[in-house]
Formats: C-alpha cells, structure tokens, sequence
C-alpha cells in the first residue's frame, strides 16, 4: 500500500445488539446488521463483545466453545467477511483455552478474503460488587497476556474489549495505532457513569478513531447493558452513536484529518514517561 492509498477516506461501522443465548438466532441478527452497515458502505465492521451469545448464566459460553480455526462462529466471520468484502471483527468470541472450565474470550479479525488476520485474547476480566449486580469474569475466562495490533488497509488498529477501556497503558502499549477497536458488554450502571468519558479519553490521549460497538439493552437472561455504542474521532468528537436497541452505527474516517491534528499538536512526540 502506497502512501496516497493509506490517506483516503473510509467508512466504518459499529454493530449494537442485545444478543440472547442461542448461538444461531445471534448470528442471523448480526448477520442482518453486517448487511446493513455494509449497505451504507462499511468496510470495516465491528461486533460487541458477546455477539454470539449473553447466556442465562455465565458458563453457558462453555458450552459453545470453539477451537481456533474451527466452529460454525468462526465460519460465520469469515464467510460474511469474504461475501460482503469487508474486514468484519467478532467483538469476542468463546474459544477454547488449556483449562477446561474456562475459555478465552477473543476479539477476532478478519480481512476482507475471509482469512483471520488477527486475534485478542481479553487481558482485563471484570469484576463488580455493586449493590445486587456481581460479576466475576476470572471464574469463567481466562485472561490473556499479549497486546494486539494489525496493520490493514485502514491503518494501524489496536485490539481490546470492553473492561480493558478502564486501563490507558494497554492503549500506550500499542504505539502509536491510528484506530482503536473497543467492543464491550458494558452494564447499565457502569456504563451511564463511565463508558463515554472512558471511549472518549482513550481517543484523546492516543489522537485515535476509537470504534466502540456495544451490547444495548434488555436481555433475556435479566442483565440490562449499556448501549450507547458510538465512534470517535482523534479529538473526541463523537461522530456518531446510537443510545438504545439493535443497529449499526456507521461514520466516515478521514485520515488526513488525523494526520493534521498529529501534526499539530504532536503530544503522541512528547511523551517522557514511556516505560511506566
């Protein structure tokens, strides 16, 4: 890719759904809201963390682990990427990890040929005591341990779900990406307090488009999720949003814009304290 090529405008999306526990009514809804963003002319689309499934409890990701490389969610990633000719991301996907009561939860990417080209596996599980809501993410997922980056014809994106928002030196880790993916599953009372002021500082501080799509909604399972998925742009401007329900939230990357505002205030320049 030439220089030219890189600093042309794109469109991106990102999907927000109220996912249940089956697997295959999950993925005929994201397979209808993929089709819509890329209607609108997506080329890079984002799922929230969960897509495929809000169980009725918390093991019931168990139950629809995946091998990596193989599974009917796996498939459908890569077969709607190929169809559509977009770079199509599951927000997080269950596959399968060295304990047996436990999965990874992976934000998985994939190229517009269907090939996966990258996979993050969730550092930061949450846990909350908070009044009658508690969770506990470490009794059901393993964490991971590598900071992720790819390089696309979009640029360089950064990889992270959801609780990760919460820790800027994941976002430093990364140097320097042009675009932040943010999936979550944020609940309703965190997520009124915390998440557009966290979607917001992490596009500031790293002069990133941050795309952050979410669960939105009622769930069968009880659980209410925050919703208000939104994408953001390198001066935190929320370009666009979508506060409640299912659908996709789609916007316009400029990367000269970017570009210029690096240029003109080179912060990502002045960092002293690198290693900390």
């Amino acid at each position: 890719m030439n220089e030219n090529e890189k600093r042309k405008s794109f469109r991106v999306a990102a999907i927000q759904m109220a996912s249940g526990p089956s697997v295959s009514a999950n993925l005929e809804e994201a397979a209808r809201l993929i089709e819509d963003a890329a209607s609108q002319k997506a080329k890079l689309v984002v799922l929230p963390e969960y897509f495929c499934i809000m169980g009725m409890k918390d093991t019931d990701k168990l139950a629809v682990r995946e091998q990596p490389g193989d599974g009917k969610i796996q498939k459908f990633l890569s077969d709607t990427a190929k169809r559509l000719g977009i770079w199509l991301v599951g927000g997080s996907v269950p596959l399968a990890s060295p304990e047996t009561d436990k999965v990874y939860n992976s934000c998985l990417v994939y190229a517009d040929n269907g090939e996966q080209v990258a996979r993050y596996d969730k550092i930061h599980l949450f846990g909350l005591q908070l009044g009658h809501e508690y969770y506990a993410e470490e009794k059901t997922i393993k964490a991971g341990s590598e900071v992720v980056t790819v390089e696309s014809p979009f640029g360089r994106i950064g990889l992270s779900i959801c609780y990760d928002l919460r820790f800027p030196e994941l976002f430093r880790m990364m140097n320097n990406v042009d675009i932040i993916l943010a999936p979550a599953a944020f609940t309703a009372i965190t997520g009124k307090a915390h998440w557009e002021v966290l979607v917001r500082a992490r596009a500031v501080e790293n002069m990133a488009y941050v795309i952050a799509p979410g669960q939105g909604g009622y769930h069968v399972n009880g659980r209410e999720t925050n919703g208000d998925s939104m994408i953001v742009d390198p001066w935190g401007v929320v370009m666009e949003r979508l506060p409640r329900g299912s659908g996709a939230v789609v916007a316009t990357i400029d990367p000269e814009y970017q570009t210029s505002l690096r240029a003109n205030l080179p912060a990502l320049n002045h960092r002293i304290l690198q290693h900390c």
